[in-house]
């Protein structure tokens, strides 16, 4: 999984970051808002980590995120 396919899918994204990370608050996600940079930000923050055991939770994560997850739902009528 890509960063650009986590970005460009960032709603259906947000929940299964908030299941890895539970104490990133609705706001910080705004602020994120599916740039890496920022989540690594955050989570250094919220979890009193440094930068790099932050990129490596990150890499983790993609590594297990899966297509599915980010499979567009067809709107109901």
């Amino acid at each position: 999984m890509n960063w650009d396919r986590v970005e460009g899918n960032w709603k259906q994204a947000k929940g299964k970051l908030k299941e890895q990370w539970g104490k990133l608050t609705d706001d910080d996600f705004d602020v994120i808002a599916g740039k890496r940079d920022q989540l690594s930000g955050k989570i250094q923050e919220r979890y009193g980590i440094a930068k790099d055991a932050a990129d490596s939770q990150i890499s983790d994560w993609e590594s297990r995120a899966k297509d599915e997850w980010f499979v567009e739902r067809e709107p109901r009528t």
